[in-house]
């Protein structure tokens, strides 16, 4: 275990280390190799996730893909234990976004089970995510100090919420007023004289993903620089080994986890913005944990001095774990990066046929007694499959299904008088599995498993636009700051239109062919629009969307899910998946 202290990580014995077996023992005295074990965006997925979800993509000999069910707390545990055995230098961090949008098991309690099984995993340290500040920057500081939650108090009997007993590393975020950091920005990690510093930072633009109140009263700094700032200032402090834990992410060549990211040269498999932020980082940082994108990869990119950096990400829910070795020089105190293409660092799956840890089937179990009663209620019924996280389709059936729930919730005159419905493809968490997750047989959704899709409670906005800031916000989906990485906004069955892959920028929306009920939008005419509160602030680069008037405060995205599937759906009446066809794609 780590025990920290003001800024300072020191080993009192490394978690799950077999150092009968110490893999270092047979090497001379001036380097040794440290384990770093690495996992991003977690988001209190305890449970085994759903559907494909809950899958990873493996590459097979012959080039055939093959998708392998992966992770839960219980194999993430026995994964990681068992990786720790034979290595006496250890150390497991991530690369944020640990809590937030989680599934009901987690969040239905402000994500104590998540990070008390955090505790459990011996994570020694992680950067904080967009997510971490879902709940405001308050809750986050709980979350790290413990208590228990200032409405809802303690969760179980003569138990108090203990916080986590690794640091959260923030460094890119400060207060506005004191212009200080809000929570730690780096530790060190000592063992035998090894010293490695960690410096972890979230993407910049978080207050874009982020609902205004959860940033409220923080500034978000440029990633490199204060990565850049952080490292110096730990070199001063004698620490010459460092590792960045980024928040932001990549878009690999594969969507395959094994697959060779520098297969024509360093970095020349990925793209996206760790890519800049990589080549800019400073030399003296020897490897990046990174996360957001919920890719997989183990890449080499060029430093600014032109050596090849280990640049990683594991995917997202505990699906895969990540092993590198760092070789130390012990007379130099920093990392040897002579070969860093190769075997220095691996994704490695979280199989679901490997025992189970005892103590995390324990933990889940004690706290799904004390969901079960909310969780187990069946909220609907499906005939199928409805993908929506994990389709790859611009417009999926479930992110249909939402929209329309949301303007069947919002179109009667005295709750808003909606027309049309937006929603955010990034707010959609999961699928929806036809296959039972537990009890409750198959085809049946439980509220658990709709809290798991739509986690964040936004409340419902109806909004007045006119039809040219509509066709804006359309436009805004694949221009500004959604035009590299485009945001199809899913559309309720009311709107049609066409998008063209084979024009560029705001272009690609034929203007022409947005219709409202099959009648073209008229640039001078308002309408009523509903979508949650973060749309409605602009959030995801819609600033359109922030000039909307006469605002309307409607019921919460997941009451307006839960009652479009119990009033469309019925045992003997399941709910079949949308055609997704409002959209045409034109490629």
């Amino acid at each position: 275990m780590l025990a920290a202290a003001a800024g300072v990580l020191t080993a009192v014995g490394p978690a799950g280390a077999d150092t009968a077996a110490a893999s270092d023992k047979h090497r001379p005295g001036r380097t040794v190799d440290v384990q770093l074990l690495s996992f991003n965006d977690l988001h209190g997925n305890l449970e085994p996730p759903q559907g494909s979800s809950g899958t990873v993509t493996e590459t097979q000999p012959d080039g055939t893909t093959k998708a392998i069910p992966a992770g839960g707390a219980e194999y993430l545990a026995t994964s990681l234990r068992n990786a720790r055995k034979g290595h006496d230098y250890s150390v497991t961090a991530a690369g944020g976004d640990m809590i937030g949008a989680s599934p009901l098991l987690s969040g239905l309690f402000h994500d104590e089970p998540t990070v008390e099984a955090l505790n459990k995993l011996d994570l020694d340290v992680t950067a904080v995510g967009n997510h971490e500040f879902d709940e405001g920057r308050a809750e986050l500081s709980r979350i790290q100090n413990g208590g228990c939650h200032p409405k809802e108090g303690c969760y179980e009997k003569g138990k108090t919420f203990p916080g986590a007993d690794f640091p959260y590393l923030a460094a890119n975020v400060t207060d506005e007023k004191t212009g200080k950091p809000i929570l730690k920005p780096y530790t060190v990690w000592k063992h035998k004289g090894v010293k490695i510093g960690f410096i972890g930072v979230t993407l910049e633009g978080t207050p874009d993903i982020v609902t205004a109140e959860g940033v409220k009263g923080l500034k978000f700094h440029d990633e490199v620089e204060t990565v850049n700032k952080y490292a110096k200032e730990l070199q001063r402090k004698g620490v010459k080994s460092i590792v960045a834990l980024i928040h932001e992410g990549g878009l690999p060549a594969s969507a395959a986890y094994n697959d060779d990211c520098d297969n024509g040269g360093a970095g020349k498999g990925i793209s996206g913005p760790i890519v800049d932020i990589a080549k800019n980082i400073s030399p003296t940082v020897d490897a990046l944990v990174t996360g957001h994108t919920h890719q997989a990869y183990t890449c080499t990119i060029p430093d600014p001095s032109g050596t090849p950096r280990t640049v990683t990400s594991a995917a997202s829910f505990g699906r895969l774990y990540t092993d590198t070795t760092l070789t130390y020089d012990r007379r130099t105190g920093d990392i040897v990066r002579t070969n860093v293409k190769g075997a220095n660092a691996a994704n490695h799956v979280v199989n679901r046929d490997q025992p189970k840890a005892p103590d995390m089937t324990s933990l889940i179990g004690r706290w799904n007694k004390l969901a079960a009663p909310i969780s187990n209620k069946p909220v609907g019924y499906i005939s199928a499959d409805v993908n929506g996280r994990g389709s790859t389709a611009y417009e999926t059936p479930l992110g249909d299904v939402i929209a329309d729930g949301q303007l069947e919730a919002l179109s009667p005159a005295d709750k808003g008088g909606a027309q049309l419905a937006f929603m955010n493809p990034g707010g959609i968490r999961s699928d929806l599995a036809h296959k039972a997750s537990g009890s409750e047989g198959d085809g049946v959704v439980t509220y658990g498993e709709a809290f798991t899709v739509q986690p964040f409670t936004n409340m419902m906005n109806v909004i007045d636009l006119t039809g040219s800031q509509l066709i804006t916000a359309l436009q805004q989906q694949v221009s500004g700051s959604n035009e590299a990485s485009p945001k199809i906004l899913q559309v309720s069955r009311s709107l049609t239109y066409t998008l063209d892959l084979t024009k560029s920028g705001k272009d690609r929306i034929v203007t022409d062919t947005v219709k409202l009920n099959g009648e073209p939008i008229d640039p001078a005419k308002t309408y009523r629009v509903a979508m949650n509160e973060f749309l409605a602030g602009g959030g995801d680069g819609f600033p359109a969307f922030k000039e909307g008037k006469n605002k309307l405060v409607g019921a919460s995205d997941l009451d307006a899910f839960t009652a479009y599937l119990g009033a469309h759906s019925s045992q003997s009446s399941p709910l079949d998946p949308p055609k997704a066809d409002r959209i045409t794609i034109v490629k």
